[in-house]
């Protein structure tokens, strides 16, 4: 009994004993935990400390940067540039900004080397752009010449593909809807841009006169209106007659739109060379002088100056209205 007694007794004080030596261990652990949270707290907000100290830098250098932008932006304005060139300046710059992470103040000649070569996929027209746009801000607006030892890409001097009238009547059928058919015919019979007749409104047709203007600069220029082109017109306009724009209601239809529909036409007809809007301009201008019509007469029609140093002389309106467009000559 006495035996019993002891054994027991020798259990509960191993047990005590044992609770004890867990109680302690788990105060350790509290202990271990309470400096582990502590020093995960110091550690957090540390790096709390690193982001926003990093974001007010990013957010100072996007303040400088934004001042720099809107400085070019300012002085493009000035000298009265077009809003697609303010655009595509503003573009280039502040996507090369964004590819160096550097103050203006640090950005070297290697910085501007590594960005353009980093644009190699590009044309040779859009890597010149992106140089003129780069250019113009360092020259113009930091006064610096970082460009001297950057050496400035030629342009390739490919001829642009010409349809023949054929082609041109092939292209036009091919076209899935009357609006596409009309649109094409448009662009073709005119010489327009695929920038300026997206944009023009019903006013600016003179169906009477039978021509065009369309707005350049500060003045307007004419342009053919094909007899053809006027009877679909006509169509048109009676069928939607609230239309704020030839082509559309409200808003002007994209020149992507435009490029998409001459792009899906060729395709089903065929081809197997590239054709742009830009290659019904080339075609007009080819079958216009090779009908008879004056190279300065052309020129003008399009809009373009004669040379770089000689103002471009206008075609005068009756001059104009005996100029038959090719798209009425088959």
């Amino acid at each position: 009994m006495i035996e019993d007694n002891s054994k027991v007794l020798g259990n509960k004080v191993s047990g005590t004993a044992k609770n004890l030596s867990d109680s302690s261990a788990e105060i350790k652990d509290l202990k271990d935990n309470e400096e582990n949270s502590k020093e995960i707290k110091e550690l957090k907000a540390e790096e709390s400390k690193k982001q926003e100290e990093t974001k007010k830098a990013k957010a100072k250098k996007e303040k400088v940067h934004f001042e720099e932008l809107k400085k070019l932006e300012t002085e493009l304005r000035l000298r009265r540039k077009s809003e697609k060139t303010i655009k595509n300046y503003l573009f280039f710059n502040q996507k090369f900004l964004e590819f160096v992470k550097k103050p203006v103040e640090n950005i070297g000649v290697d910085d501007l080397k590594a960005y353009l070569a980093s644009l190699d996929k590009l044309s040779t027209a859009t890597l010149s752009l992106a140089i003129a746009s780069l250019r113009f801000f360092y020259e113009k607006i930091l006064k610096q010449n970082l460009f001297k030892e950057i050496e400035i890409p030629k342009k390739e001097n490919k001829l642009p593909n010409i349809l023949s009238k054929d082609e041109i009547k092939k292209l036009i059928d091919a076209a899935e809807t009357n609006k596409s058919k009309m649109i094409i015919a448009f662009l073709y019979s005119s010489g327009l841009r695929v920038s300026e007749i997206v944009n023009l409104k019903t006013e600016d047709i003179n169906i009477a006169e039978k021509v065009g203007k369309v707005k350049q600069g500060k003045t307007d220029r004419n342009f053919i209106l094909s007899d053809k082109i006027i009877e679909q017109l006509k169509l048109y306009q009676a069928k939607y007659p609230n239309f704020k724009y030839l082509l559309s209601k409200n808003e002007p239809l994209t020149t992507r739109n435009i490029q998409k529909i001459v792009k899906h036409a060729a395709q089903k007809m065929g081809l197997n060379m590239k054709i742009t809007p830009h290659t019904l301009r080339h075609s007009f201008e080819t079958h216009l002088i090779e009908s008879g019509v004056e190279v300065k007469h052309v020129q003008d029609i399009l809009g373009r100056s004669n040379s770089s140093t000689t103002p471009r002389t206008r075609i005068s309106l009756d001059e104009l209205k005996k100029i038959k467009s090719p798209l009425d000559t088959f």
